[in-house]
């Protein structure tokens, strides 16, 4: 366990001081190259909270979006609905469901949508509004499964359909996510690997008519936004009533710099109610326009199930704040 903690120790200084030497903002250059980025939006107020550090912990139904392979870290059957109000006005949402089928096996169900409101058509001679209105909106279905090969080791997959709309337009497209999670036996401690939307390129199908009545239906052709995860996860103490989880990730999208997110957890345990209370906060290192997050959030048992209810709130330097409510059901 010291080894443990010096490790992340002098992983802390690195990146809190040097971190633009070790991931250089030399993937700037990729930005803009990849479509569905409603996909990256992270999913549950917790991992929002500890700075969508999260794939080493995933011990909930939100692991539907975040590694495949923690469906079998926790033994309750799950509903989770969780609300985003993202930025400018911009509305997402995500429910899912889990299943376990034995003590080993398990199975998830998820639905992820974007939506906004109606805007006004403009052209070069009505910026004001032609009068006329046109919607965007994006909808994701995904179906996961997972497995624990050992009391140590797991793995998990899902397959994702998704259409994105724009007015006549449509993009469609099946991406897949691979996910791994390993107890080291040191402790607490333990690693994940993740890799989501992974696919082909993705193109609009339709057709729209520009100004002059000329009509375009030839479009150019997109990467997925995949992303890859690898991150670490331990307790550094816990008891009877008090727990802390920290968490440490490096990321790596296809379309952007590398970085790092570091998270932590506090958990309360209430002996009267039998319930439990969180404090969590986390931080983004080589993100542009994010930074620090927080949130709180409390569990409580019910006659036959058990109801968890979290809110975050994450910081963007220019963009504003966004603020997300999430339910989790237990069975």
């Amino acid at each position: 366990m010291k080894k443990i903690l010096f490790i992340l120790l002098l992983i802390s200084l690195i990146t809190t001081q040097n971190y633009a030497q070790l991931f250089p903002v030399l993937g700037g250059q990729r930005a803009g190259i990849s479509a569905a980025q409603f996909l990256k939006i992270g999913v549950g107020s917790r991992a929002a909270a500890m700075g969508e550090s999260f794939i080493a912990i995933a011990d909930d139904a939100s692991a539907l979006f975040w590694n495949p392979a923690g469906l079998v870290q926790f033994s309750e059957n799950q509903v989770i609905f969780s609300h985003n109000s993202w930025l400018v006005d911009i509305n997402h949402d995500f429910l899912g469901a889990v299943y376990h089928i034995t003590g080993e096996d398990a199975i998830g169900l998820s639905l992820t949508s974007l939506s906004m409101q109606k805007m006004a058509v403009t052209t070069e001679f009505a910026p004001f509004g032609t009068g006329e209105y046109f919607s965007f909106g994006d909808v994701a279905l995904s179906v996961t499964y997972s497995k624990k090969m050992t009391d140590q080791f797991s793995f998990g997959g899902t397959i994702r359909y998704m259409e994105e709309t724009l007015d006549k337009l449509k993009m469609r497209g099946f991406m897949i996510d691979l996910g791994t999670y390993y107890w080291t036996g040191l402790g607490t401690s333990r690693f994940a690997v993740a890799v989501t939307n992974f696919g082909n390129q993705l193109a609009p199908d339709g057709e729209v008519v520009l100004v002059g009545k000329r009509n375009k239906s030839d479009w150019q052709s997109f990467s997925p936004p995949t992303m890859f995860r690898i991150g670490f996860a331990f307790e550094p103490y816990q008891s009877d009533l008090h727990r802390i989880t920290t968490s440490f990730q490096l990321n790596h999208p296809n379309d952007n710099s590398e970085n790092v997110a570091i998270g932590a957890e506090y958990e309360f345990k209430e002996p009267i109610l039998n319930s439990s209370f969180y404090l969590r906060g986390g931080y983004k290192f080589n993100v542009e326009e994010q930074n620090y997050s927080f949130g709180a959030g409390v569990k409580v048992p019910m006659l036959i199930a058990s109801l968890a209810f979290d809110y975050a709130y994450a910081n963007f330097t220019k963009l504003g704040q966004a603020h997300r409510l999430s339910l989790i059901l237990g069975i």
